[in-house]
């Protein structure tokens, strides 16, 4: 996990406090995302890369009675969120964590085996053990319960140019589309019995998918 954190850190230790002001044109479909949610009475709710801690905030809003959880790989990162949540006023309901995205043990981290909703906003591009983290996450959810994902898609009805300089504009942020998303879902849909949709919404720029699974 160190080296992980480090590379985080280094991108952005100055990038997080702008991090919210500047993503909001291009990560789109996170609020959507949330929306999905649909958290039951007094469920609970976990991020997988948290980041500035943005989402766990407008989502404990929408769903006051529920309980948040969030981790992250980067210090830096968690020290804006934990901020961030304070100033809020929701340090009771949302509590933070740092581990790697792709090993975390839900009750190693926060004590709990299990949560309503999972859910993972542009972060797999951004972990290059992007299945294990999917394995990770899936494994957190509890029976009845689902995961929600969203990230940047192939960007396939979009013009060439568009692509080719989004393309190189994210990996200077160490951002690489996951090609083989979808099929990856579907295969771990088929071994666990979960229930998969998968949307390619804004012409292809973003994906998004919830992983249903069953109850016990």
């Amino acid at each position: 996990m160190a080296d992980a954190a480090a590379e985080m850190d280094a991108i952005y230790r100055l990038q997080r406090h702008i991090y919210d002001a500047s993503r909001k044109y291009y990560l789109l479909g996170r609020d959507g995302l949330l929306d999905t949610l649909d958290v039951p009475l007094g469920g609970s709710v976990l991020e997988v890369g948290c980041g500035t801690g943005r989402n766990l905030i407008l989502a404990a809003r929408r769903y006051p009675s529920a309980r948040f959880f969030g981790f992250d790989v980067s210090g830096a990162m968690l020290e804006t969120a934990a901020a961030s949540v304070a100033k809020a006023g929701l340090s009771r309901r949302i509590t933070l964590g740092q581990a790697d995205a792709s090993r975390f043990e839900p009750r190693d981290l926060f004590g709990v085996d299990g949560f309503d909703r999972v859910f993972i906003s542009y972060a797999l591009s951004m972990i290059p053990p992007w299945r294990e983290t999917i394995d990770r996450a899936l494994h957190a959810v509890a029976p009845g319960g689902s995961l929600h994902i969203v990230d940047f898609g192939e960007q396939g009805r979009l013009p060439g140019a568009f692509r080719t300089g989004l393309r190189a504009w994210l990996r200077k942020f160490s951002v690489e589309p996951r090609a083989e998303l979808e099929a990856e879902l579907r295969r771990v849909a088929s071994e666990t019995g979960a229930s998969l949709s998968f949307e390619r919404p804004f012409r292809d720029y973003a994906c998004s998918a919830i992983l249903r699974k069953p109850s016990a």
